[in-house]
Formats: structure tokens, C-alpha cells, sequence
């Protein structure tokens, strides 16, 4: 069983009924997934409920189901916590725009809304700047259409592949890789599940699988742990991983019940997409607790952004506040060119420079491979800072952190003598 959305409703494929924004009621009762204990907020999004949803309940919001069924995803309704700019106006009018909008409740009141320049708004609401095609920018820029043997999977490493298996989620990233992709119904990836499991299954070289989609964990309980059981019973898969950004723009969807799925199925790994510190809140610290205390390791993804976390200092408070929460921040990705692009993407130099003043200020365990996914389908390559100057007969010199120059012997002439 999975879930369908659409920009209007929220359905479950299953005996309940469909969810309408409008039926708060119904929302409340569908907890056949389960949900999230009672807890106690953050101050900002406290003061959210209290203006705009003074009549919801503690349950209500804390019900996946409902942030779901009451996303933002017009004009009309945005409209209602935030005042669009020109730019914000122009792009949700623009009506031939395919890539949606879609923000939870929950995630909106991480957003000032006295601050059209604040990083979380930004990245998930569109500006006209969205229409403008750069060079080089594409549709899909790390051809994985091109490297996918069946529908729904993508094979660019030997021993890897990549499982798309939803189009779904809960907010939008206006710099998704998979713009091309996100927003449909879900049935259009999950009518392939079987096909892409028969792919594994047959091709032995795998032993990682990535699920990812979309977000993963939008789906049901039922279809994750189908997929998980499938997966995880094919001798020669060795690990599988879930690319997911819910624990930050969705949190109540870390329920007691998916916890029980998952759990059964080891090792498990989650690659989080993290953006920006202000996503760690109170609600983001006790779902990341919940899945770490369960024995479920997690990394972080980070997406270098134009104006939303390019400086050292937010880069530093983010992987900071992630370890706090246990996750070790992995990769910090080069934007990808995606159509439309352009106002998101730094300078490569941009990014190696924020390594540099980021390595030897702060522990190792908060530094992340900054790497660039290559267009056309090459995968990651790392980009380092220059830290080797040169190299003699005798030496290789090396730069620290703090610029000084220091030399490590190494007599390659003489190893081959010997």
C-alpha cells in the first residue's frame, strides 16, 4: 500500500478515506502509520500555531497526515503567512511553471516572515529567477535517465544503484536535482518496484542500494517495509541507504511505528539533506534522537547555496549543530545545473575556499567531502583546497591550516630500490 498526493488532496491507498485540507477531522483519525508522541515545540513555531492555527490540536500537528493535507502550494494560500515579493508573485503566477511548490505548515514557521532574504525561504519559495536557462544548465545534467538500465533505477557505480522510488515530497527544494520529476503521482515509480527489485536481484555486482525518489519516507509504512524486506532479502545486497530530507521539513513523520519498521532491517543508513542550522529545531533534534537511539546511522547531504549557506560561519554552525544530533555531516554538494539554476550556484573556488577556512578551526567529524556530481553522468569527484605545493626527490611539502609550509619524506627513487 502506498500514499497518492495531488496538489488538492491527500490519499491513502487503502481502506480510509480521501484526506481533504479542508478535513481536519479526518486527519486526525487516520493514525493507522501511528504518530508522534506529544511534544513541546520550538518558540517560533509555537507562535505560528498560536496566529494561524489556533484551533488545531497538539495531535493534529503532530500528525503527519496533516501537515501533508494542509501544505501551502498557492499563491492564494502563501499569501495568508507571508507577503510574496515581485519576483516570489511572478513565479507562482507563472501557470506553465511544471516544477510545484510545496511547503508543510511546520516547516513555513521555521520562516521569518518579516524577511524576504532569510536562507530557509529561499530555498523553497520559487522566484522568477527560476525562468532564466543559463548555459550549460539541464533538465537532467547527471544523465541518470541515461544510466537507467529499468525504470526507477539508476546504475552509474559497479557496485551501487540508485532507487527512485517515489516522485513525491513534502516540500520542495527550488534547486532539486530531480525537478523534471518531482510532483507526479506516486503510482508512476511504484508501478516499477517490482521491475527494479527483479534488477537487483539478477545483477550481483550491487551490494548498496540508495533509496531515494522523491522522499522515501513519504511514503506509507507498509510500502517502505515491502521495499525493505525486498531489498534486504537479495543475498548479495550488503547495505541500503534512504535519501531523505523528513526529519527537517517533516519531523512528526518519525512516528513510533516507522521506527519498529526500520529496525527490523539492518544496516540501515540515512542520508539526510540537510540546508541550513535554523532546520534543526527542537522537533528536528527529537526525530534524529528517536531514529540514532534505534540503532539507525545517519550522514548528512549539504547543497552549497548562492546567499543561503556560503560563509563559513552557517556552514560551521550547521555541521556543529548536526553532530549534535548525531550525524556526521558526509557530502557538500556543488550545486547541480539544473534549468534555472544560476542564482543558486556558487564559484567552485567559492566552495574550496569555505573548506579551507573551515579545516584545522573545527574537528574532523564536522568536515564533509565537498564534491562536485559531474555532469553527464561521471559521478562525485572530490574538490580539495591545494594543500599539496610540491613534490622532489626527497619530500613532498605540504600547506596546513594555517598556511605554513611543512615537508613529509618521501623517497619514492629509493623505495623502488629496495
Amino acid at each position: 500500500m502506498g500514499y497518492l498526493f495531488t496538489k488538492e488532496t491527500f490519499v491513502v491507498e487503502d481502506d480510509e478515506p480521501p484526506l481533504k485540507q479542508s478535513d481536519t477531522q479526518a486527519c486526525v483519525s487516520s493514525t493507522k502509520s501511528g504518530t508522534s508522541r506529544k511534544t513541546t515545540g520550538n518558540d517560533r513555531t509555537a507562535q505560528f500555531r498560536k496566529r494561524y492555527f489556533p484551533d488545531v490540536s497538539t495531535s493534529q500537528w503532530n500528525d503527519w497526515h496533516w501537515q501533508i493535507a494542509h501544505r501551502i502550494t498557492t499563491l492564494e494560500e502563501l499569501r495568508r503567512f507571508i507577503e510574496p515579493t515581485d519576483a516570489e508573485r511572478r513565479a507562482l503566477e507563472e501557470q506553465s511553471n511544471q516544477f510545484p511548490f510545496s511547503i508543510t505548515p511546520y516547516y513555513l514557521s521555521l520562516i521569518d516572515p518579516e524577511n524576504s532574504d532569510s536562507a530557509l525561504r529561499k530555498t523553497v519559495v520559487p522566484t522568477i529567477l527560476e525562468a532564466s536557462i543559463s548555459p550549460g544548465e539541464s533538465a537532467d545534467p547527471l544523465h541518470e535517465d541515461r544510466t537507467s538500465p529499468v525504470p526507477g533505477i539508476v546504475h552509474r557505480y559497479p557496485d551501487r544503484v540508485l532507487f527512485l522510488t517515489t516522485s513525491f515530497c513534502s516540500v520542495y527544494c527550488r534547486y532539486c536535482t530531480r525537478s523534471r520529476l518531482v510532483g507526479g503521482h506516486n503510482e508512476a515509480l511504484e508501478s516499477h518496484w517490482k521491475e527494479g527489485i527483479d534488477y537487483i536481484r539478477r545483477t550481483p555486482e550491487i551490494r548498496d542500494v540508495v533509496i531515494s525518489g522523491g522522499d522515501p519516507l513519504t511514503l506509507s509504512d507498509d510500502s517502505i517495509e515491502w521495499l525493505l524486506r525486498e531489498i534486504t532479502s537479495i543475498d548479495h545486497v550488503e547495505m541500503v541507504r534512504i535519501g531523505t530530507k523528513v526529519p527537517l521539513v517533516l519531523p512528526q513523520r518519525i512516528t513510533t511505528e516507522l521506527i519498529k519498521r526500520l529496525r527490523r532491517y539492518k544496516p540501515i543508513y540515512l542520508s539526510v539533506h540537510c540546508t541550513h542550522p535554523d532546520e534543526i529545531t527542537t522537533e528536528a533534534k527529537k526525530a534524529f534522537d528517536r531514529l540514532a537511539d534505534n540503532g539507525i546511522v545517519m550522514g548528512s547531504q549539504t547543497v552549497l547555496l548562492k546567499g543561503v549557506n556560503d560563509d563559513a560561519k552557517t556552514m560551521t554552525a550547521l555541521f556543529h549543530k548536526l553532530l549534535r544530533v548525531r550525524v556526521k555531516p558526509y557530502y557538500l554538494f556543488q550545486c547541480d545545473p539544473i534549468v534555472g539554476s544560476a542564482h543558486f550556484r556558487t564559484s567552485i573556488e567559492t566552495g574550496k575556499e569555505l573548506i579551507r577556512s573551515i579545516r584545522g578551526y573545527t574537528s574532523g567529524y564536522a568536515i564533509p567531502h565537498y564534491v562536485i556530481d559531474t555532469p553527464g553522468g561521471g559521478g562525485n569527484v572530490p574538490i580539495l583546497p591545494e594543500y599539496e605545493l610540491s613534490h622532489d626527490a626527497e619530500n613532498l611539502y605540504l600547506r596546513n591550516y594555517e598556511g605554513k609550509v611543512f615537508k613529509y619524506p618521501d623517497h619514492l627513487e629509493q623505495e623502488a630500490v629496495r
